[in-house]
């Protein structure tokens, strides 16, 4: 009851700071593309936390010291995909991007598409935001859930009620202050999330080898991993093929880090200059590492801990770690760290659905009708709020298998087909116009098709996303000439 009390109390002040903080640099916004993108004037180190943030949510806390608790060294496969995909957003696409997004004066991921591919431009901007605000705005829901099912570990609170809490705390900061806001409050929660990743492990580490307790699984990590058998070692107690398509399935999620994930990306675009993004790209980059190297560590010492069956619910090994090493107090402040990994994807995927959908949609409708009236901000606060709205009730009246698979289906539908349109429109001075339309299309329609027929089981639809969504951008680059090729 005591540990429940204090988490309270300390969940209570630090969302409530964050709200504050939220909400202040909101009244720094002054204009349109200050709400949409900061005005493109980020500072380095605001925009390589908040895209660290934004990219982890709940994952890096929650998920991957599960999956580390539950499969041992094979969890290994999946972190060097992660990283190995963020090193070289970090290191090959970050200041590109920014450059991009200056040149054509982008606002949101899309209008830079439609801009650089000009000629096809209401097409692309049609297609790609009616996609990403489709499924994003569902991901926002299935963020509501998320928040719901911690606050009910935590507090056995009704997860309905956790819904409500959780847009409560996201929802009003978020209307108010745009991407701005977002980014300045994902700064905090990367600190928190940081601090939570390298203390406890080393306490951790620390408790397993000092500790007499008889009950302990094993008194160190490498005790433990060979204890729990062959399912946790590197091949998962596999061999040939079956260890293969498992270990590619870990490698895979390196495609959707590409630049096709827009949450990510649009942090890229709104860097102030070419010195911030080296900074950017520096700390992005040792933050990362980091940050998975914590997060298995704590994975295993919960596997030290309690062993492969202690635990009911894997993913909740960070908070039982932490409230077995560290006194009631300091455990609350490092497992809010969930909640902030939770809240940082939740608003940044709300604004950049609402962002997507007025500037792409809603405001280019308005303006060919003549009925575009009042602030342009205003507009883009309501739109904001009405999809709030929207996720929440989706939240509430879906399955929550549902939600999920949507998710699965944004990662590679969304993250893989957008990674080769992102990387080719960079790269590849020939890919323009209708070939990038076809490339959106395929990807998407592949995506259902593979996910749908159950064929992910076999060999993960991150991987043949990528795969033939750019055999089909390469072909149809060479066979089908660029009408801006034909005018000149």
């Amino acid at each position: 009851m005591l540990h429940t009390t204090q988490i309270l109390v300390v969940m209570v002040a630090y969302l409530g700071l964050l709200i504050t903080w939220g909400i202040y640099q909101g009244r720094k916004v002054k204009t349109n593309t200050d709400y949409a993108i900061a005005g493109r004037q980020l500072p380095g180190w605001v925009a390589a936390l908040s895209e660290r943030a934004t990219g982890e949510s709940s994952w890096a806390l929650l998920g991957l010291p599960g999956a580390a608790y539950a499969t041992g060294l094979l969890e290994l496969w999946t972190a060097i995909g992660c990283v190995a995909g963020i090193v070289c957003a970090w290191g090959l696409l970050a200041w590109r991007l920014r450059a991009e997004a200056e040149t054509y004066q982008a606002k949101t991921f899309t209008d830079y598409l439609a801009k650089k591919h000009h000629h096809w431009e209401r097409s692309i901007r049609a297609l790609a935001s009616m996609t990403i605000v489709f499924f994003f705005f569902i991901y926002v829901g299935s963020q509501f859930l998320g928040g719901g099912k911690i606050l009910k570990t935590l507090f056995n609170l009704d997860p309905r009620w956790g819904m409500l809490i959780t847009a409560g705390i996201i929802v009003p900061y978020t209307i108010y202050g745009g991407f701005r806001s977002v980014v300045y409050t994902d700064v905090i929660q990367a600190l928190v999330m940081i601090v939570a990743l390298v203390l406890g492990p080393i306490a951790g580490l620390i408790y397993l080898s000092q500790s007499g307790d008889p009950e302990l699984f094993a008194h160190s990590i490498r005790e433990a991993l060979h204890k729990a058998g062959p399912s946790h070692r590197l091949s998962g107690g596999l061999t040939g093929f079956q260890a293969g398509v498992v270990i590619m399935g870990g490698l895979s999620w390196f495609f959707g880090y590409l630049g096709g994930l827009p949450q990510l990306s649009v942090r890229f675009m709104a860097i102030r200059d070419t010195r911030q993004a080296k900074l950017a790209r520096n700390i992005g980059i040792a933050w990362t590492i980091v940050a998975y190297t914590g997060a298995l560590t704590l994975g295993w010492i919960g596997l030290a801990i309690f062993g492969p069956t202690g635990l009911e619910d894997r993913e909740f090994v960070m908070p039982a770690v932490l409230l077995r090493i560290f006194p009631p107090a300091l455990a609350a402040l490092l497992i809010t760290g969930a909640v902030a990994a939770m809240i940082s994807t939740a608003d940044s995927l709300l604004i950049l659905s609402a962002t997507e959908l007025a500037e792409n949609i809603i405001k280019p409708l308005l303006r060919s009708r003549g009925k575009l009236r009042g602030s342009d901000l205003t507009l883009s606060r309501w739109v904001t709020a009405a999809l709030a709205a929207i996720a929440l009730v989706v939240a509430y009246v879906s399955p929550q298998t549902l939600i999920h698979t949507l998710v699965g289906y944004v990662w590679a539908g969304v993250g893989g087909t957008f990674s080769v349109v992102i990387l080719l429109s960079l790269f590849w001075r020939a890919y323009r116009g209708l070939p990038v339309l076809i490339t959106i299309a395929t990807g998407l329609s592949f995506t259902i098709t593979w996910i749908g027929m159950g064929w992910d089981a076999h060999i993960s639809a991150r991987v043949m996303t990528f795969v033939v969504t750019g055999l089909v951008a390469l072909l149809s680059t060479w066979i089908i000439p660029s009408r801006q090729e034909k005018l000149e």
